[in-house]
């Protein structure tokens, strides 16, 4: 039986949702609130250049957008790059990311150096992480490689990434990003990471394409203000005033937007939704007239960067002139974040001039910054037993955005997976 879905979002996950049902055979309807689909890959004009507002990348364990790509017939679009990673400390740049880096790194005892690789090298074959869930992540860290090495290689990036929630986040989550770059290695020293030509554009495009060819409807700048629920059971959308009676409900916008669109949940219910905390980014982007570095991730541990990172995308995708993200991680409710896009342009600009000196004002081209206030949940011990059931206790109506692909980080593939088989779930 055709079934008339109404999904939320028009991020991959809920491209994902609607591509699956559509294929299925029924008919979704997808609102986004921006004015293009994507979400955080969502593409814009940087004076010439579509690129995406967020820099995103693929590894090659990411099964469920390899699958994706084959049915679209985009699997000759997919490039793969032997990429360096770089570690900016004491006014250095140094080679980091595989032993031998490792070992020549000026900065670091040698016991530190062993604590820290091994450490590194076990995280990568690890497979079961409910063992980690509940353990706190800074202390499982600097159990296992010592304070030396934590305050040199890990406890800026804490602290630049999450600020006030540091001390408490899961040992799991952060095990699983140690383990998803260890594995885009073909080997011990070579990383290879992926790129699509056009970027996530192509992807989205072809999404979107398929949906609309299987009958499914996308529409843009329309938000849904509120989900209708009746009697335990899901009505419909109202969208710009209007009420629209829909047979189910999938959304995938952020969890913290939740109580505001469906505020007759049940209260309980409600309460977890709002307990859920996330970190906001600032995320600027440069083209430049010449390479910044010859690394596509950059790690940083400078006194007067207040990043853990940053990203030089054209070493990944080669492009005319040298792209490099420049993402400031920070709490929606920190005051920095209420600070304007010039002092976040300017900061950069600073930085990437002390990391190469060799740039001048002649050589930034542009320079832009966007702002995405729910960028990543935070997951904290035990994250998971605490997020509502997907399937929610109102019939009708699935809920879900990347907090629950947990303790796997936010990306395209997980996103894929979990949309998907969530439109299974609930057209079943």
């Amino acid at each position: 039986m055709t079934q008339r879905i109404a999904v939320l979002g028009a991020g991959p996950m809920g491209l994902a949702v609607a591509y699956q049902l559509a294929r299925d055979g029924h008919t979704p309807v997808i609102f986004e609130a921006d004015d293009r689909v994507g979400g955080m890959t969502a593409p814009f004009d940087f004076s010439g250049l579509s690129i995406e507002r967020y820099y995103h990348f693929h590894c090659i364990s990411d099964h469920a957008f390899l699958k994706m790509l084959d049915e679209l017939g985009l699997a000759e679009e997919m490039r793969w790059v032997e990429t360096k990673m770089g570690y900016w400390y004491q006014n250095r740049l140094q080679a980091w990311g595989n032993p031998f880096a490792l070992l020549k790194f000026k900065g670091l005892s040698l016991t530190a150096k062993f604590r820290y690789g091994l450490h590194a090298f076990l995280s990568t074959k690890r497979n079961d992480w409910k063992p980690l869930d509940n353990v706190e992540a800074t202390g499982w860290i600097k159990r296992w490689v010592g304070d030396e090495a934590w305050e040199v290689l890990w406890r800026r990036l804490f602290d630049y990434k999450f600020y006030d929630h540091t001390g408490n986040l899961s040992a799991a989550w952060i095990w699983s990003r140690i383990r998803r770059i260890g594995r885009s290695r073909y080997n011990l020293f070579k990383e290879k990471l992926g790129y699509l030509e056009g970027g996530s554009e192509t992807l989205l495009n072809a999404m979107a394409g398929s949906i609309r060819e299987h009958g499914g409807e996308i529409r843009l700048k329309a938000p849904v203000t509120r989900v209708l629920i009746e009697g335990g059971e899901v009505k419909g959308v109202e969208v710009d005033g209007k009420v629209e009676q829909f047979d189910k409900v999938i959304s995938t916008i952020p969890l913290p937007y939740v109580p505001k669109v469906m505020p007759d949940l049940p209260d309980e219910i409600l309460q977890r939704f709002k307990a859920l905390k996330n970190i906001a980014v600032v995320c600027v982007i440069v083209k430049l007239r010449k390479a910044l570095t010859e690394n596509f991730w950059l790690n940083t541990n400078d006194p007067e960067m207040d990043i853990p990172g940053l990203v030089e995308y054209s070493n990944l995708r080669p492009m005319k002139e040298h792209i490099v993200y420049v993402p400031f991680y920070v709490p929606g409710e920190h005051p920095k974040f209420q600070e304007p896009n010039e002092v976040f342009l300017d900061k950069v600009r600073r930085y990437l001039k002390k990391i190469n000196p060799a740039l001048t004002d002649d050589d930034f081209i542009d320079i832009y910054a966007s702002r995405y206030r729910y960028a990543q949940p935070i997951c904290d011990p035990g994250y998971l037993d605490r997020l509502p059931p997907v399937s929610l206790p109102v019939k009708g109506l699935w809920v879900a955005d990347t907090s629950y692909y947990y303790p796997e980080d936010r990306g395209i593939s997980e996103s894929i997976d979990f949309g998907r088989k969530m439109a299974k779930d609930a057209a079943e």
